[in-house]
């Protein structure tokens, strides 16, 4: 089973506005388009082909009546009430017909694959297959999983042509991690590297953030669990939000962390 890192996607009430702020420390962003079966519309900003979604409610009535998939990003937005925040990753595989039927003998409960699209500002159409998956019991939703209807190379190449893919004015930057809050770091790591196949670093500490640290490997971008050692950010996260996504991580600047919509960016 072969996954990297695709995206994160972090909601906001004006993605416009984000965009703005991504501009405004140094980071490319660009208009997406809209998902008009979802209520959703997005902006982009991309670090190779790993990149932050910037998603927002044009329908808010339309989301919440779209159609109800178990695990799905729609059924997170309802579970977070439409708060602005991160809400989940999606992991990018070339074979989801495979992972669905992997994921249904760990016995998990498996909807897709399933076909979507975003229609571009220019009107051109870019199309998908997701998949979600996941228990009941789960303290933290899975990843979900997509699989592009065109091959990197070539995703590459279109969206470097539309100026999609573009430099940032900050510099080289490229997708460290995405990070999670949780109550039990060897508990959660232990699930997600059966499930997902992945392999795992040792434990650390980050005294910024007053946390023990695991990662799990993947091209693109890393999953990384931080439990709380005490008071500080993690802590703070769980009291306020509970266990899940909180930060994404860039590397390639100068060390700093930003907060733009209820999401931290932090440059490592």
């Amino acid at each position: 089973m072969s996954l990297q890192f695709d995206h994160f996607v972090h909601l906001t009430p004006v993605p416009e506005e984000a965009a703005k702020a991504f501009q405004s420390i140094g980071l490319h962003a660009v208009e997406g388009g809209k998902h008009e079966r979802l209520g959703t519309y997005n902006a982009l900003s991309y670090f190779g082909l790993s990149y932050v979604e910037i998603i927002g409610v044009f329908d808010e009535a339309l989301v919440k009546t779209a159609s109800n998939i178990k695990y799905s990003l729609r059924d997170t937005f309802i579970e977070n009430q439409l708060q602005p925040g991160p809400q989940r990753i999606a992991l990018r595989s070339n074979n989801l017909t495979a992972l669905a039927e992997y994921f249904l003998s760990l016995g998990l409960e498996v909807n897709g694959p399933s076909n979507h699209s975003r229609r571009r500002t220019d009107g051109s159409l870019v199309t998908w297959k997701l998949l979600f998956a996941g228990k009941p019991s789960d303290s933290i939703t899975l990843p979900f999983f997509i699989q592009w209807d065109e091959k990197d190379n070539e995703r590459l190449e279109d969206l470097q042509q539309r100026g999609v893919i573009a430099p940032h004015a900050l510099g080289d930057i490229s997708v460290d991690g995405a990070a999670f809050a949780v109550r039990n770091l060897e508990q959660i790591t232990a699930l997600w590297q059966e499930t997902l196949q992945l392999d795992k670093g040792i434990i650390y500490e980050d005294k910024e953030w007053n946390a023990k640290v695991q990662r799990l490997s993947l091209q693109g971008g890393d999953i990384i669990f931080y439990e709380p050692l005490g008071e500080g950010t993690v802590q703070d996260i769980i009291h306020s939000k509970g266990e899940g996504l909180f930060a994404l991580q860039l590397k390639g600047s100068e060390p700093k962390t930003t907060t733009i919509s209820n999401a931290l960016y932090r440059f490592i």
